[in-house]
Formats: C-alpha cells, structure tokens, sequence
C-alpha cells in the first residue's frame, strides 16, 4: 500500500481552504502593484512635466506605451497562464517590475522613461488580472463571484498607498521614491507569489474545498475537461465574448484617462495637491464597493444585468465630473464612477467563467485584456492631446461619458448563456 505525498502548503491552518489564502495573496500583490504602475502613476505627472518640461500629452503616452505593451502580451499571457500556472508568471512579474521601476530613477531622457515603462509593462503582464483571475477560477466555482470580488478589491485598495506615494515623491523626490518602490516590490512581492497554487485537484481537493481524489499529471494552468467548458475556438465567435472584449476597449478608454489625469485636473481646479491626492486615492479605494459588492450579487442574479448596471454607474460618473468643483458633484462622482468601474473589473471574470468554463479561461480573459489595454492607450493619449490643445478636459470627459454609455448597451446585448 503506498501512500500518495502530499503536497507542501505554506501555511498549516488546515481549518480554511487554501484557496482563500492564494486569494489573500493575490490581493496584496495586487494591492502594491495597482497602486506603483497604474493608479499611482498620477503623483509623478506634474513632477516630471516640471523637471523635464515635457508636455502632458508626453508624459501620457508613457501610459499609452505601456498599453501598446500590455495589449500585445496580454493574449500571449492568457496562453502562458493556461500553460504553465499563475505562479511562475506571477513571480516573473514581481521581479521585472521591481527592476523597471529602480531603472526608472535614471531616466535623463524621454525615451529612456519610455523605455523603463515598456519594461515595467513587461512585468505588469505577470501580475494582471488575467494571471489573478485564472488561478482564482481553478479554486472557485459556486463562490467565484466573491472570491474574485476580494481579489481585485486588492487593485482598489491600491488608493490607500496613493498619498504615501505623493509623500515620497515630495519629501524625497520621484527619483528615490521610485527606487523605494521597486525594492518593495521584490520585499513583498516574491514571497507572496510562492503562496500561489495553481489547482485544487493537486492536491486532493475541488473548487469551492470540496474532497476529491489528487489527480495525477494535472497541467499548472488548470484542469482540461470541466463540463461546463466551451472550446477556444467557439468562445472566439460567441457574441457574448466579442461584445465583452468590445465593452472592455471602451470602458478603460474612460478608467485610464481619469485615473492617468485626474490629479492634474484638480490641480487645475485650484484643489491643494495633497488634498487632489487623497480624491485620487479615493478613486481607487471606493471602487472596492463596485468589485466586492457586485461580484457578491453576481452569484445570486444574472450577471448581464449587474454588469450593465455597473456600466451606467460608471458612465454618470464621467459626466459629473465635469463638474467637481461643486462639492455635491464630486460626491455624485466619487459615489458612481469608482463602484461602477470596480464592479466591471470583478463582473468580467465571472461573466467569462460562467459562459466559457474554465479550460480556455486564461486565453480568453488574455483576449479581453488585450482589448482593455488598446483602451487604456487610447484615453490617456487623447485627455492629454484634448488638454493641450483646449486648455481643459471637459471635451474629453464628455466624449468618454458617452464612448463608455456604449457598453451597457452592449452587455444587454450578449444574450443568454447557451446550453452546454
């Protein structure tokens, strides 16, 4: 009789399910990563533009480079993913970033600082939501909608470190602050992705922590034959999918504009800047009300609607932001645009999972993902060419509130899941 080894965990507390612990890992990577390269990126703006005398439209194609990047790897990421497991690229990612960013603090020329962005880009790849959410799909089935709900609510919380980023930057400048912020990225990053198991059936357990028995010669990326599962190929052509990918392209045209400018415009509203800090934090920090509480709801009613409904939720708050020098405007947008574009982000990844099964997940959300970044090229780009060339961004808040209304009707559109 021989007995079948069981795999190492780092952790022994045997009375939680493990998932919940690659879930609690993937937060906090997501946590410092959200809030290094993507939302914090805002507090270098007016630094760089002050030093280098670069224009905005410059400095944001720094965002646009990394989104050329990202929209080329991140389908080749959905396809390592499903290949070859969410630890392995999650571990790449922590380290290429972390160097990406140290680089960074040599930057004497603006294409050296796109450069180090592209390199960076190169390591966010790794630490996306695609890597995240596979791994997240193989733990979860019944409770995927809350699990992914906590794991990207790690990218919103990202808004907390916001005015410690802001902190550093004046107190010390952006050169250390970014050599700062690199070491920290190994410091805390490269432990936290040895957490990361790829499947459950590797060690005698199903999604959701229900008894099975260890399968044998299961591939990293995750288990080939759930029932529920749709080939590649057929996903492609499924509607449902190409409006998704279509939604996403539109959405983050609008995310990454606010998120990239949104300190420079209140700026430009007279708003202190540690006080225009904390409002861009806050941002990121309320989008959690959007990813964990509508990825609560998707469990329980039709997904298509709650993604619609978060979808129009986000596209008031881009009209009301026009207008945030009224105190009551920018609480109507920090209560819509933030729990509209955080439930998006959750809703996604559920609404792929539960149409698509989870074979091919990785490969399609890569897809999305791709589409999202074209998106998040585009917006930054053409909020800083609107200002440069209008003095204001109220041209480009508007064309983006109407760009992202075009997705809620979309996501009505997907129509029911088939039968399998």
């Amino acid at each position: 009789m021989h007995d079948t080894p069981k795999p190492h965990f780092p952790f022994r507390f045997t009375a939680v399910f493990y998932g919940w612990w690659i879930v609690l890992a993937c937060f906090i990577i997501g946590l410092y990563v959200g809030a290094v390269i993507f939302y914090g990126f805002t507090a270098f703006f007016d630094p760089l533009v002050k030093e280098f005398g670069w224009s905005y439209t410059e400095v944001s194609f720094a965002m646009s480079l990394r989104g050329i990047e990202m929209s080329v790897l991140a389908p080749l990421v959905g396809f390592l993913v499903d290949r070859f497991g969410s630890r392995l690229l999650a571990l790449w990612g922590v380290i290429t970033i972390g160097l990406g960013l140290i680089l960074l603090s040599f930057t004497n020329s603006l294409w050296m600082f796109y450069f180090c962005f592209i390199l960076i880009a190169f390591g966010g790849g790794g630490c996306t939501a695609v890597v995240f959410m596979r791994v997240a799909t193989n733990w979860f089935r019944k409770k995927l909608g809350l699990a992914l709900g906590i794991l990207t609510s790690g990218f919103g919380a990202s808004g907390l470190l916001l005015p410690l980023i802001v902190w550093l930057i004046d107190d010390f400048g952006w050169r250390l602050a970014v050599v700062i912020l690199g070491v920290g990225m190994w410091a805390i990053g490269i432990p936290l992705a040895f957490v990361i198991r790829d499947t459950p059936e590797e060690y005698g357990l199903a999604p959701d922590g229900e008894k099975t028995l260890p399968s044998v010669g299961v591939k990293p990326g995750g288990a080939e034959g759930a029932t529920d599962d749709v080939s590649f190929r057929v996903a492609l052509r499924d509607r449902a999918f190409l409006f998704l990918a279509l939604s996403e392209g539109l959405r983050m045209m609008a995310v990454g504009a606010v998120v990239t400018h949104i300190m420079p415009y209140l700026n430009l509203l007279k708003i202190p800047r540690p006080t225009a800090g904390l409002i861009a934090g806050g941002v990121t920090v309320l989008s959690i009300v959007g990813r964990f509480g509508l990825g609560w709801l998707s469990d329980f009613f039709d997904k298509r609607y709650i993604i619609a409904i978060s979808l129009a939720l986000m596209s008031v708050g881009m009209f009301a932001l026009c207008s945030v020098d009224i105190w009551w405007m920018m609480l109507l947008f920090l209560l819509l645009f933030p729990t509209g574009y955080g439930g998006a982000i959750t809703l996604r990844g559920t609404l792929l999972r539960e149409y698509f099964g989870r074979a091919a997940f990785g490969r399609l959300l890569g897809l999305v993902m791709g589409a999202s970044a074209v998106g998040g090229m585009i917006g930054p780009t053409f909020a800083g060419y609107i200002f440069d060339t209008t003095g204001s961004y109220t041209v480009a808040w508007i064309s983006l509130g109407f760009a992202s209304s075009v997705t809620v009707i979309l996501m009505l559109g997907i129509g029911v899941k088939k039968p399998a």
